[in-house]
């Protein structure tokens, strides 16, 4: 993806959508852990400043999910317990809930469940296939589908197109949605993920995580960036995103990209079964929605 456009070009293929502007305590936790003596107990105290933003994060690392022994109560025992990388990847995903109107949030209630659910999924796949920092894969699963909410909000019928989308055994999502409003949330995604000085590598996953084939096809493609996609669109699979978003019994495009992910990965589909299996006895991945 460019990143030479213009303003008016991207405004251009953005069609009019107003990209959030990175949150203040998100400025300030960059710019705290740029400097050589940067502390925990100062990310803890930034994020602490934002009592709503505070709320949300116990709220969530209290959830299930997490399964801690005792209620963590403070925003520094979650920076302890979880570690700075893992928190303020929190804060990013709900900056942007926190971007949009409560109508918004009501209504895409179960998309923010599942994309918290994708994100500790591809965590708990990265460390099994040993990838080396599996928090990337969590930021990835967090913030991949980031621009599906702001284009809910542009488009009344795009719950429409993304059930046509999913719904398409032979053509990828965002072709579909580029037909269909000019526009695709992998787009989107990509501008918000620079907008707010995601990393690079992070930004293209966005951009490219439907568009798998092409992307391992290139030479040119880092084996990071290729992981980190393997990883996420195993982790939307065992999740289930294609009912969720896509409202499909089906998952078209797993089908067409899964012998490539395990080819890359190394997995057999035996193994990968049974790593599907031990993530829903956790209580994570689709089983968690429809048993």
């Amino acid at each position: 993806m460019s990143t030479e456009l213009t303003p008016e070009q991207i405004q251009k293929v953005l069609q009019g959508i107003a990209i959030p502007p990175q949150p203040q305590v998100l400025v300030d936790l960059q710019m705290e852990q740029l400097k050589p003596d940067w502390s925990i107990q100062e990310i803890a105290r930034l994020i602490g400043q934002d009592v709503g933003l505070s709320g949300s994060i116990l709220k969530t690392v209290n959830s299930p999910f997490y399964k801690h022994s005792n209620t963590i109560t403070s925003i520094d025992q979650a920076v302890n317990l979880l570690g700075v990388n893992s928190v303020v990847n929190l804060v990013n995903a709900l900056s942007i809930k926190g971007a949009l109107s409560d109508d918004d949030i009501i209504a895409l209630g179960r998309f923010w469940d599942t994309a918290m659910d994708i994100a500790i999924t591809s965590s708990v796949i990265a460390k099994q296939i040993g990838v080396p920092n599996p928090e990337e894969a969590y930021t990835l699963g967090l913030f991949h589908n980031c621009g599906v909410p702001l284009l809910m909000s542009r488009f009344a019928n795009y719950n429409q197109v993304m059930i046509e989308a999913y719904a398409d055994a032979g053509e990828r999502i965002v072709e579909v949605e580029n037909r269909r409003i000019n526009t695709n949330h992998a787009v989107v995604g990509y501008y918000v993920a620079k907008s707010w000085n995601l990393p690079d590598y992070l930004c293209e996953a966005i951009h490219e995580h439907h568009r798998i084939m092409k992307t391992f096809a290139e030479e040119s493609a880092s084996a990071r960036k290729k992981t980190l996609l393997a990883v996420l669109k195993m982790a939307e699979h065992i999740c289930g995103n294609y009912r969720i978003l896509g409202q499909q019994n089906e998952d078209y495009e797993w089908a067409r990209i899964r012998e490539i992910v395990w080819m890359y990965t190394g997995l057999t589909e035996y193994e990968f079964a049974s790593l599907k299996l031990q993530i829903e006895e956790m209580g994570l991945g689709s089983l968690a929605y429809y048993d």
